[in-house]
C-alpha cells in the first residue's frame, strides 16, 4: 500500500535501498528548432520561455509546457 507521504520521504544514506531514481532531463529547445508533435504535426519554435515554448504549426501557434512529452526535436 502506497501512502501519499511515501514520495516526500527523504532518503537515508544508511538505507540498504538505493536513492529514488531521478526523472528524465527536460528537453532544451532553442529558437528556430524544428519539432514534431503527436497532435499538431511539424512545427518551428518561435519563442522560448522558462518551462514552455511557443511553436508555429502553420495552422496555429501553440504554447506547450514542460515536460514536452509529446514533442520531439528534429
Amino acid at each position: 500500500m502506497n501512502s501519499p507521504r511515501a514520495s516526500s520521504r527523504r532518503y537515508l544514506p544508511t538505507s540498504p535501498f538505493g536513492p529514488p531514481p531521478e526523472g528524465p532531463p527536460v528537453e532544451q529547445y532553442e529558437l528556430d528548432d524544428l519539432v514534431t508533435h503527436d497532435r499538431y504535426g511539424l512545427g518551428r519554435v518561435i519563442l522560448v520561455e522558462s518551462g514552455a515554448v511557443v511553436v508555429d504549426f502553420t495552422a496555429k501557434k501553440m504554447r506547450i509546457t514542460a515536460p514536452f512529452a509529446r514533442m520531439i526535436k528534429l
